[in-house]
Formats: structure tokens, C-alpha cells, sequence
């Protein structure tokens, strides 16, 4: 081949491997459950999420009001920096990425003050995010910066990718999930063993599922901040937790759960959004679920999220909802995401990038007051008295209530009559709790209401 004197073979050149981008730097406020679960998970699997990354991702500095936790960190990587302010991590210049895991209003401050600085954030402040979350966003985009926020909603399980990568090519009709892990732990427990709100709820805090102050979780806001960081990224609504309509678990009982299971269902607390016609449904409450519905065999404290769109039909996402180790690893893989972005290393943004908070040019109308909302409806009656079910089921057709099927329950107590168990079709949340309220006074019952969610073509299309 090489006949010709003239011509030589080339040198051997030995292949060098392409040589690693230097490590994202990451910057940790709050070294709490879930901060201590990332540093664990971070450091079992470093050369994994390397190898996944394309670069080292490494926590280099922290600011905590636990410095014992953040010592034993030190003690694992003497190189950590220790802070006692995080204003003053928020500026520092060895820091890419702020992760934020204190929680709180004064994060704001924090997150505000790192994108101005040229940093990314991670959060998983959905309180945060619900309150402030447009001027957050604004300011990302303004500084060119990325703020990430996938362990906001649901723990481990990837909500939020889902809506805004897996289904970007679907228009998303609706939404409805189980979001709360201490609420769903007490009904779980309601409804399995018959105990009431109170003994539920002492359960669920001497086992650590619910905190001293349950107020957030039990009451409903906890799931309805979430709902709107979910309905910003499906529907384009701007996170505005007046919209949603809440209610808790409280005011349950016991034969409420014995009811539902009667007719084969199951109570949750539901976090709804629903595009119709009149506009956007924003809800929160308690709600009958089918007992075979995916959802419905949620147990504990599991999260779970169903999602209705045109083009791939029903989509169910389910996993752990809190915890340490759940929750970072939704808080890893953002910081994956953006270390394997081109743009960490100068800006990120223009009109190709992710949307914070979802599109505002796809913004559905205005959300519809509860009062309109039309759902299936349980009225349970007790009666303090005998009652005629004719004249009951006269009252509640002349209100515009049509019953689809009734039973007898339980009673309430030994020696006093059963109750009256009245399943009736969709009908505007208003007038069910008019004719309520009126078929309450006229027989002398104390009427008892829960909504139903069947799931059906016609009620969450």
C-alpha cells in the first residue's frame, strides 16, 4: 500500500477521553429531613449521577440553623463550608446552584437574591412557589436562570416533568390527585379501622406522618398549594391559592367512611382541576372515590396524581409522597437536569426554554366558583326522628336534586333509626347544598353531604 517511498504512515496518536466539565457546585440552605436525605443519597450514588450528569455534582457549602447535622456532613467532606447565614450563601461566588430546603416565607428573600447573583435554585418550598411563585419566575427569566421545583409536589414521584415534558404534546383536560401524606394516612386509618378524626390524627402524629400543628396538612392548604403549581404547568393559570377552593378533614366522621364503604367507595381528599366549558375548576375536599380506582387504593401516606389529556388518555403517577430519601431524589434529579444543561455555565433562557410556571398564552378562563361546580352528591340523612323517604325524595326532585339510588344505613347509635344513604346525579355543589339545608329543616334529619368523583366520560371530561 505504502509502495511509494514517499509516503509514510501517520504517527500513532494515542485517543485521549474528553475531559470532564468541572463539578456543579451546589450550595445547601437547610440541612433538615430532607436535606440531610440528599446529602445521603448524593453521596451513595456520587459516581452514578456523575456518570449520568456528564460532570460531578458536589455540595460544597451549607447554611443551617442544625449545625450538628451539618458537622457530620463536615466530617464526611472536610472541604464543606460551613455558613451560619443564608443571605450570604445566596452571594456566594463558588456557588452554581442554590438549593433550597428550609422552607418558609423568608426563602424568597434567598431565592431572589441567588438568581440575581447569576445562580441557579432548586426548591421544594411549594408554599413559596403557590404565594410567590409569578415574581420568582419573572425574575428567573430576567436573570436568565433556572428555578426548579419538582420536589414541591409529591415527593419522588415526577409530577411535575411529566406535565411539562412527557405530555408537552398533549392539551391537558384534567387532573386529580391524592397529595397529602398525612391526610391520607388519617383517612387510611379512618376508614380501615373505624377510628374517628381525633384518634386518627394523634396516631398519624405519634408515628411522625403529622406535626404538632397539623393545620397545613389537615385542613386542605398543603394540597392546594400544590394543586396550583400543578394547574400553572398543565392549564397556565398563575399560582393564586384564592382561586382554589379548600376544605379539610375535620369535620369527618366515622359513618361517613362506613357509608362510602357501603356503596363501594372510598373517602379522599382530592385536589381537582378541571378545564370545562365555564371555566377552570380549582378544588380541594374529601370526596367518594370508587374502592377500585387507582386512586382509592392509595394507602398511608402515598402520593398519587391521575392526568387526562387528548392524545395519551388517562396517565396515573404514584409513589411515595414525603420522606427524606423520596423527596431527594425529586430534588437530584433537577440538579441532574442542570448539570447536564450547556446553559448552567453561562445564561439559560429565550424562547425555547422550559416555562417556569407553564405557558400564560395557553391560560384557560377564569376559575369557576364552587357553587357551580357540578358533581355527584352523598347526602346521608340522620334522622332525629322517623321520617317518610317518599316525602324526602318529593322534596329533593322539587329542588332540581335528582336521586339515582338510596339505601339504608347503620344507625348512628343503639335504639336510633338507620340512616338514610341518597346517591344522586351531577348536580351544581349549590343547589345540592341548598336542598340540603332545606331537607334539613323541613323532616327534622341532621343531612350529612360528601361529593362524588366517579371519573366518568361525563363527569371528568
Amino acid at each position: 500500500m505504502f509502495a511509494d517511498s514517499r509516503l509514510s504512515p501517520l504517527p500513532h496518536v494515542p485517543a485521549r477521553a474528553p475531559a470532564m466539565p468541572p463539578a456543579l457546585r451546589v450550595g445547601l440552605i437547610g440541612m433538615g429531613t430532607v436535606g440531610t436525605g440528599v446529602w445521603r443519597v448524593l453521596r451513595r450514588n456520587q459516581a452514578l449521577i456523575a456518570a449520568r450528569s456528564g460532570r460531578a455534582v458536589e455540595i460544597v457549602a451549607v447554611a443551617t440553623r442544625t449545625p450538628a447535622r451539618a458537622a457530620a456532613a463536615q466530617a464526611e467532606a472536610p472541604g464543606l463550608r460551613l455558613l451560619d447565614d443564608p443571605l450570604r450563601l445566596a452571594a456566594d461566588p463558588g456557588v452554581d446552584v442554590l438549593l433550597e430546603l428550609a422552607g418558609g416565607s423568608a426563602a424568597r428573600d434567598w431565592v431572589l437574591a441567588a438568581l440575581a447573583q447569576g445562580k441557579h435554585v432548586v426548591t421544594a418550598n411549594k408554599a413559596l412557589l403557590a404565594e410567590h411563585g409569578e415574581q420568582l419566575a419573572q425574575a428567573a427569566v430576567r436573570h436568565g436562570r433556572v428555578l426548579a421545583y419538582e420536589a414541591a409536589v409529591a415527593g419522588a414521584v415526577p409530577v411535575i416533568k411529566a406535565l411539562r415534558e412527557g405530555l408537552a404534546g398533549n392539551r391537558i383536560d384534567a387532573l386529580a390527585g391524592v397529595l397529602n401524606g398525612t391526610s391520607n394516612y388519617i383517612l387510611t386509618r379512618m376508614q380501615a379501622a373505624g377510628l374517628d378524626f381525633a384518634t386518627a390524627l394523634a396516631e398519624a402524629q405519634a408515628l411522625g406522618y403529622a406535626e404538632a400543628d397539623p393545620s397545613l396538612d389537615v385542613d386542605g392548604t398543603d394540597a392546594a398549594h400544590k394543586l396550583t403549581l400543578l394547574a400553572a404547568n398543565a392549564f397556565g393559570l398563575p399560582p393564586a391559592l384564592d382561586a382554589v377552593h379548600v376544605e379539610g378533614l375535620r369535620d369527618l366522621q366515622p359513618g361517613d367512611m362506613a357509608a362510602a364503604a357501603q356503596l363501594g367507595y372510598v373517602v379522599k381528599l382530592l385536589a381537582i382541576a378541571r378545564r370545562g366549558a365555564q371555566g377552570m375548576e380549582l378544588r380541594v375536599h374529601p370526596a367518594l372515590v370508587p374502592a377500585q380506582h387507582a386512586l382509592a387504593r392509595l394507602d398511608g401516606a402515598s402520593n398519587g396524581l391521575l392526568v387526562r389529556a387528548d392524545a395519551a388518555g388517562e396517565a396515573f403517577f404514584s409513589g411515595a409522597g414525603a420522606g427524606g430519601e423520596p423527596t431527594a431524589s425529586a430534588v437530584l434529579a433537577d440538579l441532574v437536569d442542570l448539570a447536564r444543561h450547556p446553559g448552567t455555565d453561562g445564561r439559560w433562557g429565550g424562547p425555547t426554554a422550559i416555562p417556569t410556571l407553564g405557558l400564560r398564552a395557553d391560560a384557560p378562563a377564569a376559575p369557576l366558583p364552587m357553587a357551580q361546580v357540578r358533581t355527584r352528591q352523598l347526602l346521608r340523612l340522620l334522622p332525629g326522628k322517623t321520617f317518610n323517604e317518599a316525602q324526602v325524595l318529593r322534596q329533593l326532585a322539587h329542588a332540581g336534586v335528582k336521586v339515582e339510588r338510596r339505601a339504608w344505613g347503620p344507625a348512628e347509635a343503639a335504639g336510633a333509626s338507620p340512616s338514610l344513604l341518597l346517591l344522586t346525579a351531577p348536580v351544581p355543589d349549590g343547589l345540592a347544598a341548598q336542598a340540603a339545608e332545606r331537607l334539613q329543616a323541613h323532616t327534622g334529619a341532621r343531612v350529612r353531604r360528601l361529593r362524588v368523583e366517579d371519573f366518568g366520560a361525563q363527569q371528568f371530561e
